[in-house]
């Protein structure tokens, strides 16, 4: 058999300009997300969701499973709603009570397992759990929306449709724990499995089968069933803080294989020579669609709802690129992406992720290359004169930090001994540096450049004698292997905002209607549109990209 030709595609954008924060800061989700992923997995397996166990009161009290089979293994949802009193409702990492407590199990449970995890998962980080144990999460209600459906099922009417658009979810998770923690199974024990294999495939799964137990939930105590138009718009809420963002420089093999795989998908449409039109049409369709749901989208903090308003204001300049005399050229997709060079960060995103949109069949099979199952690999210079010209090649933008700037080192991350989470101190107001996580990359990196040597010397001898500077020569040999692996900015100068990466590493989960709180934490919605569980292998059940509420 012949092998395939290669698929054609543009030059890839540079990591210079990909890997930078503030555009890192201004990520849409795509069609390669990892919810948006994991769901077309179970609409091609035909997979159907089971509810074997209802034991809920009246007042929405008690415990249910949900059962699910992918890739050809069963797993079941614990899901435990309890009294939560409003003065102790707080999305906040030092809660220690919550709503809804939820468990992703290996299996079936039976009856001694389900008591089991019903007393341990409302005690979260308190409890201790088994293997078997895939994901820990909890959820708190947005009860502002919760009690106005409760109040209108109850009251014989369907709930207000532009309360739940605006809103999106009936609870939030504030944590998704997965890969060991409090005695939780490892992600070496899934690793190879089909369906969870993927990027954060067990905690999407988890995060959708919560989604339902919402559903359930709020029409079990209101009475009557939920419309499925309005059901489909009420996705999960998520709160997320500092937690999340070192993983972007923990992982950097992961980090460059997201990237360079969505990257890789925007090169693979761009380079199309001409585009059929129906999928002109569908682009038209879909920005539109973007278009409203910018308008939907609204947020409290006035810097990211200025960028909403001008990002609302250009985006009827990209709808107007997909015209026909822009179809009418050669590669149009290429001059669509160019034209918006002149437009913010936001818009030139939110293209990339329009552009992308349509062409799945081009597209969906590069996501079974954003997993990293082998992690940096070994360290090959021939000497430091090569060492030297790879930090030159790669960091050229570390080594233009004036590091003797007090603001370029004013901030640094650590772990709090309470909660063993990541936090941020102010190196000249806070004590505690003493205990800096190593996240200063680009001031490692540096101080590695400034004692190589000027002649060239055998790199073992110098790793022997500067075997403080090994993780900078790690971090330098990765990223010349892996081009998107290294966030090309300081983080640790006062200027870094931490959520740039959060909001980055979001959407790739699938994240829209991002609410920053401060510069430190955000909530979001995630499966907003997405498919109920009836709605598994139906022709459109993939379509929900930016989804918009149509009455």
């Amino acid at each position: 058999m012949r092998d395939k030709p290669p698929v054609p595609h543009t030059a890839l954008r540079p990591p210079s300009e990909v890997m930078r924060l503030r555009r890192m800061g201004a990520a849409f989700p795509t069609r390669l997300s990892f919810l948006r992923t994991l769901l077309r997995r179970l609409s091609g397996e035909g997979a159907e969701l089971r509810r074997p166990v209802w034991n809920i009161d009246a007042q929405g009290y008690g415990h249910a499973v949900y059962s699910i089979t992918l890739g050809g293994r069963d797993y079941g949802l614990v899901a435990v709603a309890t009294h939560l009193p409003d003065d102790m409702r707080t999305d906040r990492v030092i809660a220690t009570a919550w709503d809804s407590s939820y468990v992703l199990y290996d299996g079936i449970p039976d009856a001694a397992e389900v008591a089991r995890i019903a007393a341990a998962a409302p005690r979260q980080e308190a409890a201790r759990f088994t293997e078997r144990d895939l994901v820990l999460s909890r959820a708190n209600k947005s009860v502002r929306l919760f009690d106005h459906v409760v109040t209108a099922l109850r009251a014989g009417r369907q709930p207000d449709a532009a309360m739940i658009q605006q809103v999106g979810y009936l609870m939030r998770t504030t944590a998704v724990y997965g890969n060991g923690k409090f005695g939780i199974a490892d992600r070496g024990l899934i690793a190879d499995r089909p369906g969870l294999s993927g990027p954060f495939a067990a905690e999407m799964l988890t995060v959708w089968m919560i989604r339902s137990f919402t559903h359930d939930l709020v029409e079990h105590i209101g009475g009557a069933p939920l419309e499925p138009s309005l059901k489909r718009h009420l996705g999960i809420g998520n709160s997320t803080g500092l937690g999340m963002a070192p993983f972007l420089v923990s992982h950097p093999v992961l980090l460059n294989n997201w990237m360079m795989v969505r990257e890789t998908a925007l090169a693979r449409v761009l380079a199309q020579p001409s585009v059929p039109h129906d999928a002109q049409a569908r682009l038209r369709q879909l920005a539109d669609r973007a278009a409203r749901h910018l308008q939907a989208w609204q947020v409290d903090d006035p810097a990211s709802q200025a960028r909403i308003d001008t990002l609302r204001a250009e985006w009827p300049q990209v709808a107007k690129l997909l015209s026909a005399e822009t179809f009418s050229q050669a590669q149009p997709l290429t001059r669509v992406m160019t034209e918006t060079h002149t437009l913010s960060c936001d818009a030139q995103e939110l293209t990339a992720a329009l552009l992308i949109e349509p062409f799945g069949d081009l597209v969906d099979g590069l996501t079974e290359c954003m997993d990293d199952p082998f992690g940096p690999g070994p360290v090959g210079f021939a000497d430091t004169g090569a060492l030297r010209d790879a930090i030159d090649a790669q960091y050229g933008w570390a080594l233009d930090i004036d590091f003797a700037d007090p603001e370029q080192t004013r901030q640094f991350w650590y772990v709090s001994e309470e909660k063993l989470e990541p936090r941020l101190g102010d190196r000249h107001l806070e004590p505690g540096a003493e205990l800096e996580s190593p996240l200063d990359i680009a001031r490692r990196v540096q101080a590695l450049w400034q004692v190589l040597p000027e002649a060239p010397q055998q790199l073992r001898a110098f790793r022997e004698e500067h075997p403080e500077h090994e993780l900078a020569l790690v971090r330098v040999a990765t990223a010349l292997r892996h081009p998107y692996s290294e966030i090309r900015d300081n983080l640790i100068a006062g200027s870094c905002l931490p959520i740039d990466m959060l909001r980055c590493k979001l959407a790739f989960f699938g994240a829209s209607k991002f609410d920053p709180k401060s510069d430190r934490w955000t909530r979001i919605t995630l499966a907003q549109g997405a498919p109920l569980p009836d709605d598994l292998g139906q022709p459109d059940a993939d379509d929900w990209w930016l989804p918009v509420f149509d009455a």
